[in-house]
């Protein structure tokens, strides 16, 4: 027995043993991101998981970051409205990638750095779902020398090329005219495999189709010309494309070019109406503005049955209550700039430093950050599904 003071005795070989194996034994429960959960029932959970979520647990260890990275794992699980493409001016170049939640680093790159690796200029033209349609090229000048259509997943880094639109003549003299044309993609998660996009040129529309990997050029169906107010304005619903007009209404057309239509825009809306758009929401059509500029009321409605032009008022709000103001500054533009895919939930902003949600069903409203003037706003869904096999 040791002697009061002395040291303890040095541990047996059987004692050291023991030690080494408990912590062999911690080291590799440490390397199992849940100890002893196996892997099935785990991969299972996680596939059930936000991708937002999943983007957090990376941070936990190693071996979470590989299974939260798993293509298995990033596809199977639900996707819905992760953040928001924007941009600070109308410069291209400035384009930026805000989270949901306002908070975090981005979990988009906005730089889109696996196609800088191959084109020179990168500008993000429209946003749809989980894709991105950008026009590339290969120097600092895309006019006469032409440009390149690329359509690409943020979320996996694939990308496709566009073959040359044959209406290429055409585009080169719009932009000798320095007349910006209009792209729109279309892409439906639930179809992942295809995508479509349309040029608006004047009195004719180019469309592409990833199912047969052409153009179709044919002559424009609306009436009255385009009247489009760009690509921020438009909807991809149910196989057709919907661009709000100047009007206000929404001009349609599928993805064959054969089927052209137009909706007007729900309610009397006043000569003082200001800031209309649409979206879509959980399958439906909808459609806001405001009334005055001064009261800033805003009208919420959506079309429930499509094909009926049966619009139902959702909401309506003052949007200078939201913000906590009781009149709008001169400098302040106030207005809604989206609404999520899957709730009930729009998100605006006051043209000046701080964007909001509103919760329409609770009429809960939670401050999501507080930064610059924005322009350019796009919602992001990611899609982990598989990509055709001409991309890279």
């Amino acid at each position: 027995m040791a002697q009061s003071g002395s040291p303890p005795p040095f541990p047996t070989t059987e004692v050291s043993s023991e030690m080494r194996k408990k912590q062999k034994q911690e080291d590799e429960q440490e390397q199992q991101p849940l100890g002893s959960l196996p892997e099935g029932p785990l991969v299972e959970i996680l596939s059930r998981v936000p991708y937002s979520s999943l983007c957090r647990f990376k941070c936990v260890s190693k071996p979470w970051l590989a299974l939260c990275s798993d293509p298995q794992v990033r596809k199977r699980c639900p996707q819905t409205l992760s953040g928001f493409f924007q941009r600070y001016s109308c410069d291209k170049d400035g384009v930026q990638f805000s989270n949901l939640s306002g908070r975090g680093p981005p979990m988009v790159d906005p730089s889109l750095p696996f196609l800088r690796k191959n084109y020179e200029v990168v500008n993000l033209e429209h946003c749809c779902g989980g894709l991105v349609l950008c026009r590339c090229g290969k120097s600092g000048h895309t006019g006469n020398n032409g440009y390149i259509f690329v359509v690409c997943n943020p979320a996996t880094g694939k990308w496709t090329q566009l073959p040359p639109c044959p209406t290429e003549f055409d585009l080169r003299f719009l932009f000798d005219l320095f007349v910006e044309t209009e792209q729109y993609l279309g892409f439906d998660p639930a179809v992942p495999s295809r995508f479509v996009v349309f040029l608006n040129l004047w009195n004719k529309v180019a469309i592409y189709s990833s199912d047969t990997g052409r153009w179709t050029v044919v002559q424009s169906g609306w009436i009255y010309g385009p009247r489009t107010m760009g690509y921020l304005e438009c909807v991809f619903l149910n196989g057709t494309m919907h661009l709000l007009t100047s009007q206000p209404s929404i001009l349609t057309v599928d993805t064959k070019g054969e089927v052209w239509g137009e909706i007007d825009i729900p309610g009397n809306v006043p000569q003082s109406c200001v800031d209309h758009s649409i979206g879509q929401s959980q399958g439906c059509l909808y459609a806001w503005y405001v009334d005055n500029p001064n009261t800033c009321q805003l009208s919420v409605w959506a079309l429930q049955e499509y094909g009926s032009e049966n619009w139902t008022l959702k909401h309506t709000v003052n949007i200078l209550e939201l913000f906590g103001r009781h009149h709008r500054k001169a400098d302040e533009s106030y207005k809604m700039f989206a609404i999520h895919p899957d709730r009930n939930l729009i998100f605006l902003t006051d043209g000046k430093n701080k964007t909001i949600s509103y919760d329409m069903d609770n009429q809960e409203v939670h401050v999501i950050g507080i930064c610059k003037k924005l322009w350019g706003v796009q919602p992001y869904i990611p899609c982990f599904a598989e990509w055709p096999s001409v991309a890279h």
